[in-house]
């Protein structure tokens, strides 16, 4: 590169290849927002992840013959000029329009090689519905977006839903969708999709703006009711009258929902004459209040059938039945029931079991169940007349115990060397799982993901303020590590009135904490700011010294993340010395690592080694590999930068290997930037340009786009050194627009300094000097040594004299 200072060259690279400042309570690697993927040209990219997300198929369909028709022809219609994407199925409830949309998919999803999406939007529960945001989260991950590169704005993640099923060709199943606002962020840009949409109602503004068409499911016909009686009943039950069965169908108003459980019922007591079981159904009159706000013959005869099955069940049947509509979240596993109920885990198999065989209750996959929002509406009102509110109480309590309990068993594994928050011992009657491995723990809090801010606002609102700050206080952990922002802050809030409300300074302090990194890696650094310096606050003032240190260091992060070098020189020096006065080893690992980047960043490489040397020995001496990873690839770069190439090939290559033998991505990703620098510092150009290309790679499919920026600024760098300036160029156009949208003002005034570099020596030199203005103008708002020194140098370029 030829800048007339090649002292210049290295002070700027080493910034763009620092490795990354980490948390003590969650040792992770913030990343920015990514908004689609910039290639190097021949780079491979990664294989696509394809969801597989369709609930079953239902058992023993029947009918609907002439609106699959209907929906087979929208499929063949699909990728025509005036085909439509969306198709709504809507309905009364109980109608079916859920088996038919799921059917119909299944039917179909041979068309659709790049997956099925399947989200229940519960706009019809007792409960909150899902969000678009967190909808939109769900499927990012299940199309293989990594967890840190989903962003946390809504818009932004509906942008890169967009893009990432472009081209692509994905059915999209919009089960139980009560509002346009709902399923509008979730609907893709690309004709090759088609999503089905399930509604109560007609979701007009959807027609009419964005071109759905509509599918009315009337009840069945007659003819239909009476077949699917007999599909439900055959093998248990024959010789019925015909007769009888029509006024069974009429009795169920044909709807599928309680024809089926009525049907249940009738080949659970195949000697009992089909006109009993009418008479029975028909004197039904104890009818509950509140399913619906509707008051008409169809909601009456839901009620009545629902009734009518309830009755008939066993009492520990109906109990549990009763029990689960107190359930917080839309999904309940059988090991949450037992603990909801208070019984041994077989007996809630069984029971689980009796209800799925009556119809009463839904199971979606092994050991998880879910309720039709109209049968959870009825459990709930069963469990309100019928327990005491202490006996309901004391349901939420163990269910929501053992939540938590599980969750921190699922914490240790994931998260070992964090600290726990749970000090009072579990009660003899909560059971929590345990976990062999890390993805045993990852699957369950995976599975049970939807569950925590229910739970946690169930607690709330039981009064159980403990347990509502100790489940998002464990999760903080998991979170940092998955950043699914909006349960993140909603659970941290509901914990955090929890906690001041018993006056828990501890529990505050952690939820204040848990925010503050909430809004760091989501890019809100003034309000994350605002949560670190009061969880800070708390801790001092309660004595708290290793809280103390941990938030010492949360704002030692907050300040190297705005390039406050010298602030967060600061605070990573008071954190180490409290982690060495209480003895900390394992925090001291990390620390140390941070305390040595900002020496090298402050040009004080000298120290860095040494500082960094200990973090190694330490990361050594508690056996934490990623920490030794991170320290050794941090001495790396203190090595180039006092000239000891030789050392900072053999850090580098320690750490390499130690990223690959525990699969540490980001960590190999960082180490392929250092090993382009080492190469480059060697003179090595063409052999850096491999290296980058590595690392941006990864960084891509990492979903990391600072660092993938870095890796497109150092290769338009190594293209300047082999004096191909026009391509140089365009890499650092690329690192500029990366680092301009991240919001990131440090690495842009690097990456303008080394675009108008690489245009003053190539066709078109003209932009560069508005270029240098502008990096003038950023580096004016930093004052350590290197910012100095470097827009001294830009400014004697825009001057005359450089």
């Amino acid at each position: 590169m030829h800048t007339g200072d090649s002292g210049d060259r290295n002070e700027e690279s080493a910034q763009g290849n620092r490795s990354e400042v980490f948390g003590a309570e969650a040792d992770i690697v913030q990343a920015g927002a990514v908004h689609g993927g910039v290639h190097f040209h021949g780079l491979n990219n990664p294989p696509r992840q394809v969801p597989r997300q369709l609930p079953g198929d239902v058992g023993g369909f029947v009918n609907r013959s002439g609106e699959l028709a209907r929906l087979g022809e929208a499929l063949a219609a699909r990728g025509e000029p005036s085909a439509v994407g969306v198709y709504i199925i809507t309905g009364t409830a109980g109608v079916g329009k859920t088996s038919l949309a799921l059917h119909w998919a299944h039917s179909a999803r041979h068309r659709f090689p790049d997956g099925q999406l399947y989200v229940n939007l519960r706009g019809y529960d007792p409960g909150p519905p899902v969000s678009p945001e967190q909808a939109l989260d769900r499927f990012l991950r299940a199309l293989g977006v990594p967890p840190e590169a989903i962003p946390a704005e809504r818009e932004d993640k509906a942008a890169l839903y967009r893009s990432t099923v472009a081209e692509r060709r994905v059915l999209i199943v919009l089960d139980n969708a009560a509002t346009v606002g709902q399923i509008r962020p979730l609907l893709p840009g690309d004709a090759d999709c088609l999503v089905l949409v399930t509604s109560r109602n007609r979701l007009s503004g959807l027609v009419a703006r964005d071109g759905a068409r509509r599918l009315a499911l009337n009840t069945l016909s007659e003819v239909e009711s009476v077949d699917l009686l007999r599909t439900v009943t055959a093998g248990y039950r024959r010789d019925d009258d015909p007769a009888e069965l029509v006024e069974l169908a009429r009795l169920c108003a044909r709807l599928p929902l309680a024809l089926r459980i009525a049907a249940e019922r009738a080949s659970s007591r195949p000697l009992m004459l089909l006109g009993e079981l009418i008479a029975d159904l028909r004197d039904e009159s104890v009818l509950w209040d509140a399913l619906t706000a509707e008051n008409d013959e169809e909601s009456d005869a839901v009620r009545t059938v629902f009734a009518w099955s309830y009755r008939a069940l066993p009492e520990d049947a109906a109990r549990m039945f009763r029990l689960l509509g107190l359930h917080p979240g839309p999904e309940v596993s059988s090991a949450a029931a037992a603990a909801l109920a208070g019984t041994g885990i077989g007996q809630a198999r069984s029971l689980l079991d009796a209800l799925v065989g009556a119809h009463m209750l839904e199971q979606r996959a092994p050991g998880r169940y879910e309720f039709h929002d109209l049968l959870r509406a009825y459990a709930t009102d069963q469990a309100m007349r019928q327990e005491t509110a202490e006996a309901r109480r004391a349901a939420v309590e163990r269910v929501v115990t053992w939540y938590v309990r599980t969750a921190r068993a699922a914490v240790a594994v994931i998260c070992p060397l964090d600290r726990d928050v749970l000090v009072d011992p579990p009660p003899a009657d909560v059971v929590p799982l345990s976990f062999a491995d890390y993805g045993a723990a990852f699957r369950w809090y995976e599975e049970e993901r939807a569950n925590f801010v229910a739970a946690t606002r169930a607690a709330a609102e039981a009064g159980l303020h403990r347990l509502a700050w100790q489940l998002p206080a464990v999760l903080w952990s998991v979170y940092a590590l998955q950043n699914p922002f909006e349960d993140w802050i909603a659970t941290g809030r509901v914990g955090l009135d929890s906690a001041r409300h018993n006056h828990d300074r501890f529990g505050e302090a952690q939820l204040l904490a848990s925010l503050g990194m909430a809004f760091l890696q989501s890019q809100q650094l003034d309000r994350a700011e605002e949560y670190h310096r009061s969880a800070l606050a708390v801790r001092a003032d309660i004595g708290d010294r290793l809280g103390v240190a941990m938030s010492t260091n949360d704002l030692g992060i907050l300040a190297d993340r705005r390039h406050q070098l010298l602030d967060a020189q600061r605070y990573f020096a008071d954190s180490v010395a409290i982690f060495r006065e209480l003895g900390d080893r394992a925090n001291q690992a990390w620390l140390l690592s941070n305390l040595g980047m900002v020496q090298c960043d402050l040009d004080l490489p000298g120290e860095a080694v040494e500082m960094l040397r200990e973090s190694v020995a330490a990361s050594r001496e508690v056996g934490d590999r990623a920490a030794e990873s991170n320290a050794l690839m941090s001495l790396a770069i203190a090595y180039r930068e006092r000239g000891r190439l030789t050392d900072a090939d053999s850090a580098v290559e320690a750490a390499l290997a130690l990223a690959r033998e525990d699969s540490y991505v980001v960590f190999e990703a960082v180490c392929f930037l250092e090993m382009a620098r080492i190469s480059r510092a060697r003179g090595n150009p063409a052999d850096a340009l491999t290296f980058y290309q590595k690392s941006a790679s990864i960084q891509r499919r990492l979903g990391d786009r600072s660092r993938e920026a870095k890796a497109l600024d150092g290769t338009g760098e190594a293209y300047q050194e082999m004096g191909r300036y026009d391509e140089a160029a365009k890499f650092h156009r690329l690192a500029v627009a990366f680092h301009r949208e991240l919001g990131d003002r440090w690495q842009l005034a690097l990456a303008l300094h080394h675009l108008a570099t690489a245009l003053r020596s190539s066709d078109d030199p003209a932009p560069a000097r508005a270029h240098w203005t502008e990096a003038s103008a950023l580096l004016a708002e930093f004052g350590d040594p290197k910012a100095v020194r470097i827009r001294a140098r830009v400014d004697e370029i825009l001057t005359g004299h450089g």
